[in-house]
């Protein structure tokens, strides 16, 4: 992010009541798809839907740790964003090994319950993005909550595509091939979202305390 992003302080927009509540139904959400994602994943054999559920449960934390610092100091605010990056990046790291993993073993997941499963996730994830569009341009805090959210709707994407991928060829590469995507989307949000935690860092070092 540029300095004039990372110099300005959003706190106004994230101690939002509104997005305080936004931030709840996410949470909820999550949680709820997550104990279906895991279901459906082990039920299935899809390693696409195990990364998605997840990538559910890690966002539920997220979400919870989002709203533990609403209305704290920026640093602390961006510390927590560094917290949530990492777990981005432990997460991606996952999904790539659990997608070798399936390509080594050869496993040919249930398309049917990948995309009835994918299909009920996407409308979860797209109901929350909708909700959290407003504040996708706050510090890095709502920042990180912006790009899980949209990273899972993609994911979410992906999964129906590899669905039908699985069904059209009778192998479980296309499902392989959207574990390694969906790891890729993880790297590179947990790789933002530091660096503008790191900006704001800077920022607030430089400057007099909030």
């Amino acid at each position: 992010m540029s300095a004039h992003c990372c110099g300005h302080d959003h706190g106004h927009g994230q101690s939002s009541p509104v997005y305080r509540r936004i931030l709840w139904i996410a949470l909820a959400v999550n949680l709820a798809m997550f104990a279906v994602e895991i279901g459906a994943g082990l039920a299935a054999q899809s390693a696409s839907l195990l990364a998605d559920s997840l990538d559910f449960l890690g966002d539920a934390a997220n979400y919870g740790l989002a709203l533990f610092v609403l209305g704290m100091a920026l640093q602390w605010r961006a510390r927590a964003a560094l917290i949530k990056a990492a777990s981005m990046g432990v997460f991606g790291l996952w999904v790539a090994g659990t997608a070798i993993q399936h390509a080594v073993a050869g496993t040919v997941p249930e398309a049917p319950v990948m995309g009835a499963v994918g299909a009920l996730a996407l409308a979860a994830n797209l109901g929350v993005a909708v909700l959290l569009y407003r504040w996708r341009d706050g510090d890095s805090n709502m920042r990180s909550v912006w790009i899980c959210t949209r990273n899972d709707a993609i994911g979410n994407l992906a999964v129906l595509v590899a669905a039908a991928g699985v069904f059209g060829s009778g192998t479980g590469w296309p499902d392989y091939i959207v574990a390694a995507i969906m790891s890729g989307l993880a790297l590179v949000g947990a790789f933002q979202v530091t660096r503008q935690a790191l900006g704001e860092l800077a920022h607030t070092r430089a400057a007099p305390a909030e």
